[in-house]
């Protein structure tokens, strides 16, 4: 398995779909622009919402991005989870393929399993697969099962879920269907492994992949006549994976951020392991801020601007608590920009408007 760096990931699995005849689409702005429904862009598919709904034409069939997403409202409001939690973010980055009517499954699953194996050179031992046992009128998927086995998944690691796991619904109408999840086992010792693992609250058992297959009209649940292709790869998660920690603040997407808060604060990594949980915190909803702002959200006491206004208290609640008594904020914010800038410009571009 190779040691990768989260921009070598976020590279190579852009750089691998776009030479399998995918555009490299920019991220979308966390704002979204065509759902009101939402206050944040939260998966990949949001920019392309309207090209699965059939709304919207694009010159291209085949997509690959490294959206930008964030999560801190609604069914997903569990602020109060990150710093505490080894791997819960406001911010993330989300990378996806998608197939507008154009390729499937006998095609998804292949590229996926070649991107695993050979690519990031996952061992197959520890990699587990998730398929839609079926319901009802709706069958189990029982062609992706085949297409995980055919590419070289041992049939026992193929396991069958119901619907809260393995299937994906956009609303009450537009598309759905059977998605296939992938899981990562990183424990220790692999004798310890098991099908039980899997989908459970086990934190050696890692989720770092999702293909969703758009099959089925919500409506009447019949066949779409263009079925589509939806995946979503963690990137904090895909980085804990491939640099052989347990916790997505180990990686390198956070511990300069990290390094950064200890030597702005004069500490050193004996007061950071004694006050994880605010260190933590300080650099997920420093990379939030800088997003936000950049993306002209400013704070304030409604929607957008209040989760903002949240965020950035509880980004100072959390410096003091480690002993910060003069702003420190803008000076964590400087290194996302410094770290992050490379791969999303607008930070660079919008600098002094954020740091202000």
């Amino acid at each position: 398995m190779k040691k990768l760096s989260s921009a070598e990931i976020r590279e190579r699995y852009l750089a691998f779909f776009e030479q399998r005849g995918h555009t490299r689409v920019p991220s979308s702005s966390l704002i979204p622009g065509n759902d009101p429904t939402l206050l944040f862009a939260n998966s990949g598919m949001v920019q392309f919402k309207d090209t699965f709904l059939g709304l919207e034409q694009r010159p291209y069939k085949r997509a690959v991005t490294a959206q930008k997403c964030l999560r801190v409202s609604g069914k997903h409001n569990d602020l109060e989870e990150v710093g505490p939690s080894p791997r819960h973010h406001t911010f993330f980055e989300m990378l996806g393929n998608f197939s507008f009517g154009d390729y499937f499954k006998e095609l998804a699953i292949p590229m996926a399993w070649e991107l695993l194996t050979q690519v990031f050179e996952l061992p197959v031992e520890r990699l587990w697969f998730t398929v839609f046992e079926g319901k009802g009128d709706i069958p189990p998927d029982t062609e992706a099962e085949r297409l995980w086995i055919e590419a070289g998944a041992p049939p026992e690691r193929v396991l069958r879920f119901g619907e809260k796991d393995n299937f994906w619904v956009m609303g009450d109408t537009g598309p759905c269907g059977p998605c296939s999840e992938i899981t990562f086992y990183i424990g220790d010792d692999l004798s310890k492994m098991h099908a039980g693992g899997v989908n459970s609250d086990d934190p050696d058992y890692v989720e770092i992949w999702n293909n969703v297959f758009m099959q089925f009209d919500r409506v009447t649940m019949q066949p779409l006549p263009r079925p589509s292709i939806d995946t979503g790869m963690g990137l904090e998660r895909m980085a804990m994976v491939l640099q052989g920690v347990h916790s997505t603040y180990d990686t390198d997407l956070f511990q300069t951020i990290i390094h950064r808060t200890i030597a702005l604060r004069g500490s050193d990594e004996a007061h950071y392991r004694a006050n994880i949980a605010p260190y933590r915190a300080v650099a997920d909803h420093s990379r939030a801020v800088a997003f936000l702002i950049a993306d002209g959200v400013l704070p304030g006491n409604t929607g957008r601007s209040y989760v903002l206004r949240r965020i950035l208290r509880r980004a100072v609640y959390q410096g003091r608590t480690v002993g910060f008594e003069k702003p420190f904020l803008a000076d964590v914010v400087q290194t996302v920009i410094d770290e992050m800038g490379a791969a999303y410009p607008e930070l660079r571009e919008r600098r002094e408007f954020i740091l202000e």
